[in-house]
This record gives structure tokens, C-alpha cells and sequence, in this order.
């Protein structure tokens, strides 16, 4: 059972709560009864567990996204962007998919070796592999624990092609290692973007890159001949829709070849935790904030359905979509697409030390 302390901002945290586990049987809340409570720290630290990694790829078959799999080195993000879609995750766990999701990571152990196993399996096709789709890979445990290079340096090893998303600047430590694997088509990079707002960033995704750092990534990415495209990811109506088209000039300055978008998604406790974030912050866009997501859910906090997931629907979704479709033309930005990098080299590990390696 849980104790849920009063919703409040916190310093380098974007969750105001953590809100009741969903597969929990049951919740407690705090209440000021007139006794002495034990106060709530402004700081909250962040702590890491180790799972022992039983497979290493998660498969999909979902129409809207343009990969089937995808690899995710830490459970949790330390981030803490409030809007993350991949939060109820968190419940899964026993955890909270509120500030335990940003201040409660979990490291997952051996999954290069498992890695290793399911591409020497017979029946097993190359294709390209999303890292990642649940976490960001270059969160700032990753400068502790080094999984991702270690996948990378497999995935190079194998000649196997990889997308990777992120918002954070820790990827140019592994620059060099992107650069070869680029020279072979086995790499594409992309770098979220959501505001160039340096005060709407720190309260929406308080421990990624600076805006400004962000595009310096994609500059010096791009000058090390590493494909790079921008995910304006996500665009929320009423609060960073109208830089739509700055960010994708501020990309393709920066070296952005192509460019994705996608709508705000409030799944499950996302929903609550992104209103009372609104209630907190921008407590005089909360109502307009809220209507626009709503009009383009069908009424609905969230809309599930294939199709309209990523995108929504209504009036205001479709501008959205056709300012974005009007500056991609001008700008000469291509939409995503992995069709570009080589699957037709991909050696399994046990076929490594063979004369032709």
C-alpha cells in the first residue's frame, strides 16, 4: 500500500505525485489532520535496482509505428518528462508511474549476453531496431552503467542497423563509435525536440539537454557524417504547438535531414499526472490546454486507437499535421523512414571468427 503525499512541484523532478499504483488492491493518501507529519523532501534521490535480463527485444506490431522492435537498457527515466507516454509502465513493477518513474530506475543486467542469444537464434531476420522505445538510452545512468555503448558495439560487431531517440547530449561520447557504424548504414539518429523554450523545457523534461544543447548534438552528428533527423515529439495544443515551425528551421540548421511529429498521448496515469503538472505551472493555459487535447481525442483525455494514437483527429490535429507537411517541403525535410540503412550484412556472433570476418 502506498502513501501518497499532496501534489507539489520539485526541484529537477517533473511529476507533482505519485498517483496510486493501478494494479494495486489499495492506496492511502495524506491528509493534514492536525498532527505532526514527517515533511516531504524538496530533493528527492534517485535510486537504481538491477533486473537480471531474461530477453533482450521487445517485438510490436503496431501499424503506427515503422519499426517491429525495439531494446530498452533501463526501466524508468530519470528525464523525468511529464508528458512520457511509456509511465504506466511503472505500475508493472510495483512502482508508480509518478515520481517513482523518475526517481526509481531499474538497470537491466546481461542484456548484451541475451542480446547475443536471440540474434544467434535460427529463424531470426535483421531488421532495424529501435533503442529505445520505452526509456532514453542516454539518460544520465547510462554515463555510469555504459549498456547502450555496449549494445552499440554489438550491434556494430554483427553489422546489424539500429534508430536510436534521444534527448540527451551523453550520446556524442559514443560519437565516433556512430560514425563507423554510420560509414556501413547501420545507424540513424534522431534527437527529440519540444520547445526552444529554455523555461517551458525545465519544468517539462527537467533533466534532458538544454534546447540549445540538443541542436549542438545534431550539429556536430551531422558534421561526423551521422544521419540525423528531428522528432518534434510531442506537440502539445496550447503550450508548444506554435513553435512547430521554428523547430523545424532551428533542425535543419543544426543538419536535421528528415523529421517526424506526433500529437500529445495521455495514457492511462498520464493523463492525471499531466493535469495537475498544468495545475502547477500553467495554471492559466490548464483549461485551454486541456480543451484543444480533448477536442482532438474525440472529447477523451486519450484516444487508443491505430491510426490515431500519434496523431488525433478534429480541426486542430489536422492543421497541426498540414503546417507540419508545409515546412518539411520548404525546409526540404524528408519523413522518417529505416529503409535506408543495410540489413543485408548482418552476421550473428557465432559467426564472428570465421576466415571471412
Amino acid at each position: 500500500m502506498a502513501i501518497r503525499q499532496p501534489p507539489r512541484p520539485r526541484k529537477g523532478r517533473g511529476a507533482t505525485y505519485d498517483p496510486p499504483n493501478r494494479f494495486a488492491p489499495s492506496a492511502s493518501e495524506a491528509v493534514d489532520d492536525g498532527w505532526w507529519q514527517d515533511d516531504v523532501p524538496e530533493r528527492l534521490a534517485t535510486l537504481v535496482s538491477d533486473e537480471a535480463s531474461r530477453s533482450a527485444l521487445s517485438w510490436n506490431r503496431s501499424p503506427d509505428l515503422p519499426f517491429d522492435r525495439s531494446l530498452n537498457p533501463y526501466r524508468g527515466c530519470e528525464h523525468g518528462c511529464i508528458y512520457c507516454y511509456a509511465r504506466p509502465s511503472h505500475a508493472y513493477w510495483d512502482l508508480s508511474p509518478g515520481i517513482d518513474f523518475e526517481t526509481r530506475l531499474i538497470a537491466r543486467t546481461g542484456l548484451v549476453e541475451r542480446l547475443r542469444e536471440e540474434f544467434c537464434k535460427p529463424g531470426y531476420a535483421c531488421r532495424p531496431i529501435n533503442l529505445s522505445g520505452n526509456t532514453d538510452c542516454y539518460q544520465p545512468l547510462e554515463a555510469e552503467r555504459g549498456t547502450t555503448r555496449e549494445i552499440l558495439e554489438l550491434l556494430l560487431e554483427c553489422r546489424h542497423p539500429v534508430v536510436l531517440v534521444t534527448k540527451g547530449a551523453l550520446i556524442l561520447r559514443d560519437r565516433e563509435l556512430l560514425a563507423e557504424m554510420a560509414a556501413k548504414r547501420l545507424v540513424r539518429v534522431f534527437i527529440s525536440l519540444t520547445s526552444l523554450d529554455a523555461e517551458l523545457k525545465r519544468s517539462l523534461e527537467p533533466r534532458t539537454a538544454s534546447p540549445q544543447a540538443r541542436l549542438k548534438v545534431m550539429r556536430e552528428l551531422s558534421a561526423a557524417g551521422i544521419p540525423v533527423g528531428a522528432l518534434l515529439s510531442p506537440m502539445i495544443p496550447g503550450l508548444n504547438d506554435h513553435e512547430l515551425e521554428r523547430l523545424l528551421e532551428a533542425a535543419c540548421e543544426a543538419g536535421a535531414s528528415t523529421a517526424g511529429w506526433t500529437l500529445l498521448r495521455l495514457p492511462h496515469e498520464v493523463a492525471p499526472l499531466f493535469e495537475d503538472w498544468l495545475a502547477q505551472h500553467y495554471p492559466e493555459r490548464a483549461g485551454k490546454v486541456m480543451s484543444l487535447i480533448r477536442q482532438s481525442r474525440g472529447g477523451a483525455d486519450y484516444d487508443s486507437r491505430f491510426g490515431r494514437r500519434m496523431r488525433g483527429e478534429g480541426v486542430f490535429a489536422d492543421m497541426l499535421a498540414q503546417r507540419f507537411r508545409r515546412a518539411s517541403r520548404r525546409l526540404g525535410l524528408a519523413g522518417r523512414s529505416d529503409d535506408m540503412l543495410d540489413c543485408r550484412n548482418f552476421r550473428p556472433p557465432h559467426r564472428q571468427g570465421d576466415l571471412f570476418g
